[in-house]
């Protein structure tokens, strides 16, 4: 786990390569790899690589980055890790390559050798890189299936610059920081950007499962080689299964992603919670023999001796597999204190982040460097309220969407009463409006704000731009369009897996782990593990996500199975209403209305400054 950047000044009148500008990149990621940094310069002084190192695989200077062949045509930068990456090197060693370390990016070169940009199908893990071929003058940029890793890139018509990091190339000084009204307005609807904008006009977000060719034309069109619809219909193809046999796939396939998702040459912990998922990854890791695990989990002050700790089950599940239990106990001073630096490594405006932020900070002070997480096992297993209501609501009231005009009269009217003191969210106003079709059902579900609330926060101008260019509805409705005659489970699932999950969930580890200089394995994100997975209407049927439970052996204990899921209701939900300077409901029992809480959130987080001096 790394952070890379490069600069590739493509047009022959271009300025060459800025050391002192790749320098300033690379300084802004150095958390993201303590243990070594580097710089790489093309004999032309056209095209120059940086690096910061997080030793994970092959500790040795074998390791080191940037990277380039034995015949040194090809050079890469390199972000993440490929669990497969001994097998792929076994089958290119029976080809006749040669190796000369033990890393998994010499690995990337081979393989790039042999089977060039279409290399990237072959990959299992977690990516995002940088590969000069020499040859070809061609650079290729590309990214992990499921958007683990993060890669940003800016183009001005002369030189194209990436980073892990969008800050970072703010840093460097030659990118510019004009707004963006698409990623400011997807911020305020949604909590997080959606891909492939950023707040920034100039930078982009490669979208996962793409690549990108740089040659000296300058940068072409991404290119997508993964779709997540695509592949859970092809998944749904191989016909229904009963519930027995889902469980056990299920079972298995997880225990297969924990194992590859074991691959390194440090010890791998895992962040644990009071829920199944975690516990299950626990479990698998003890049940494949790991030994000396170490499971850490956050305390609030504020909880304890109350029923919503996580902290004692999670010891119990700890004790239950024979892992060393961490605890570590958060109280609202720290999130205080920590909030600035938070929001300095925070790459894009998000309502997210805040308990990985600690939990990552947890895991760096007990001197660990890697720990699986359960994340994604919602999106896959229907653990979010969204698998019931999306569909309820697109069955319920598409017919009432065919009425032109009434969703609008209707919302219009409401609004008006809302405003006038209906109690009400403001979000029901658009029910009719919206709610029967998938695309609008699923933005009423996951919006924090809904447009025709944006006049109050934003521009018109930039309301107006913003909208045209994001189109929303249109987004999110593209996320269903290579799902073929998906069932109601499987799309939610790739809706919540292509959007809230990619553009919030990821990203936010990313930049709260590396923040803390702590890589974050993720072994429910995975199209291996999507793929061995049984079709989503057996997943349903099977109850998967109460399955869950069943996958260690022993399997996880009764509490775990019997506690409610809780979400937010946490004193960090409390701690984002009262910074925002809105006093907490339910200020007796710790709960909030995390709705409140991340409208609230959502404004302070953009009060911080993104597009102005304190953005670069």
């Amino acid at each position: 786990m790394c952070g890379i950047a490069g600069i590739f000044a493509y047009l022959n009148v271009a300025p060459p390569v800025d050391r002192a500008e790749l320098g300033r990149i690379n300084d802004r990621m150095a958390a993201r790899g303590p243990d070594g940094s580097g710089q790489w310069i093309g004999a032309d002084g056209r095209i120059g690589f940086a690096h910061q190192r997080l030793a994970i695989i092959d500790l040795s200077e074998g390791g080191a980055q940037p990277k380039k062949s034995a015949d040194g045509a090809l050079t890469i930068t390199f972000n993440g890790e490929i669990y497969n990456y001994r097998e792929l090197r076994a089958e290119l060693l029976a080809k006749g390559y040669e190796f000369h370390t033990d890393s998994d990016t010499e690995v990337l070169l081979q393989l790039y050798a042999d089977c060039g940009p279409a290399m990237v199908g072959r990959l299992r893990g977690m990516f995002a890189f940088g590969l000069w071929d020499s040859r070809q003058r061609r650079l290729l940029l590309a990214r992990d299936p499921l958007g683990i890793k993060p890669l940003y890139w800016a183009d001005d018509g002369w030189t194209l610059r990436f980073a892990s990091q969008a800050k970072a190339l703010l840093a460097g000084g030659a990118v510019s920081n004009d707004p963006d009204p698409a990623g400011i307005v997807g911020f305020h609807l949604l909590g997080s950007v959606p891909e492939p904008f950023t707040v920034w006009r100039s930078i982009h977000t490669l979208p996962a499962g793409t690549t990108l060719v740089v040659d000296a034309a300058g940068p072409g069109t991404p290119r997508h080689y993964y779709d997540v619809a695509g592949a859970l219909a092809a998944r749904a193809s191989g016909g229904m299964v009963d519930a027995a046999t889902a469980r056990r796939q299920l079972a298995a396939a997880v225990h297969d992603s924990v194992r590859h998702h074991l691959v390194a040459d440090v010890p791998v912990a895992v962040f644990l919670s009071a829920g199944l998922d975690s516990g299950a990854l626990l479990g698998s890791m003890a049940q494949l023999g790991v030994r000396d695990i170490s499971a850490v989990t956050l305390a609030f002050r504020e909880f304890r001796g109350d029923n919503l700790d996580e902290a004692p089950l999670a010891a119990e599940v700890a004790a239950r597999y024979g892992a060393r239990h961490i605890v570590r106990t958060v109280d609202r001073a720290e999130f205080e204190r920590d909030l600035p630096a938070l929001l300095d490594a925070m790459d894009l405006p998000t309502i997210d982040g805040i308990n990985t932020w600690f939990v990552a900070k947890a895991a760096h002070e007990a001197g660990i460097k890697v720990a699986l997480s359960g994340l994604g096992a919602d999106e896959c297993f229907g653990g979010y309220p969204s698998f019931t209501d999306v569909p309820r609501s697109v069955h319920w009231l598409q017919a009432v969407a065919w009425l032109p005009g009434l969703g609008a009269l209707v919302r219009r009217g409401m609004s008006a009463a809302i405003g006038a003191g209906l109690a009400v969210h403001p979000k029901a106003a658009g029910l009719l409006q919206y709610g029967g079709s998938w695309a609008g059902a699923y933005l009423l579900r996951r919006s924090v704000y809904m447009p025709w609330e944006l006049d109050d926060l934003l521009d018109p101008a930039m309301l107006k731009e913003g909208l045209r260019r994001l189109a929303p509805l249109r987004r999110i409705g593209a996320v269903l369009r290579d799902g073929g005659a998906l069932g109601d489970f499987d799309r939610v699932a790739a809706l919540e897996t292509s959007l809230y999950m990619r553009d919030q969930l990821l990203r936010d580890a990313d930049w709260a782990g590396m923040a803390h200089s702590v890589e974050i394995r993720v072994p429910y994100v995975d199209p291996f593990f999507l793929a061995a997975l049984p079709p989503g209407d057996a997943l349903a049927a099977a109850d998967a996500k109460a399955a869950v439970a069943d996958v260690p052996d022993p399997p996880l204990p009764a509490a775990s199975r019997n506690r409610r899921k809780t979400g937010f209701v946490t004193p960090v939900g409390r701690w984002l209403q009262e910074a925002s300077g809105v006093a907490a409901s339910g200020a007796g029992d710790g709960k909030v209305n995390f709705s409140v809480a991340s409208r609230d959130w959502a404004l302070r987080v953009w009060q911080a400054g993104w597009t102005g001096p304190l953005a670069a």
